[in-house]
């Protein structure tokens, strides 16, 4: 099944896959800084779509979701049109394009090497600071890591945007960013402006 893209769609902010995961944490997020977002359940509804939050939560159960629909095409070609897409943590391992422990597949949207669950299991989830001179003032940034892959590979033209303990964490590659923390889950909104920031403005009521 194709997934055409109508010129003629009217855009209605940032789409946040919200078939799993903290979905709703992002939308928050956004509503924050002033961009507006929405919920999306169908692969049509990315067409409305300025940017696309792929959201935390567990990667192989989105794929059992994206065998049911055409996800993959549909945001594959999402990706082509050049609009802006943040990963993280699960999503950050729907975008690589090589997963393992186990191996899985990849979009590939991003030429990195992830290791799913790296720093151990669900009470191994910690808080942590992000190094991230690219995401504006030298603070470093509070990150959430559950059950959170590790960045294994980063190809030679992939940005590393930050770092934990000298090992990558955030990444980008044209309009992809990836992040193997979970951004939303904190009050820096310092990544979400820098994906999203020039995205329409939330309308005052």
């Amino acid at each position: 099944m194709s997934v055409a893209r109508d010129a003629s769609t009217h855009r209605r902010g940032v789409a946040v896959l919200a078939l799993q995961g903290d979905f709703e944490a992002h939308r928050r997020a956004l509503s924050e800084i002033g961009v507006e977002s929405f919920e999306a359940k169908r692969p049509r509804d990315l067409d409305e779509g300025d940017g696309l939050i792929l959201p935390g939560g567990e990667s192989t159960t989105l794929w059992k979701f994206f065998e049911m629909e055409p996800w993959e095409e549909a945001i594959a070609a999402f990706a082509a049109s050049g609009r802006p897409i943040l990963g993280t943590c699960a999503g950050a391992i729907v975008l690589a394009r090589e997963v393992t422990n186990p191996r899985q597949k990849g979009m590939g949207l991003i030429d990195i090497g992830i290791e799913r669950n790296a720093y151990g299991r669900q009470v191994d989830s910690f808080i942590g600071e992000v190094d991230a001179p690219a995401l504006g003032p030298a603070t470093p940034m509070p990150a959430v890591f559950i059950r959170a892959p590790r960045i294994r590979r980063v190809a030679a033209f992939v940005e590393v945007l930050g770092t934990h303990a000298g090992e990558p964490v955030l990444v980008r590659q044209n309009a992809v960013v990836a992040a193997t923390f979970h951004p939303e889950l904190t009050p820096d909104r310092r990544l979400h402006r820098l994906v999203f920031a020039r995205q329409p403005a939330r309308r005052s009521a």
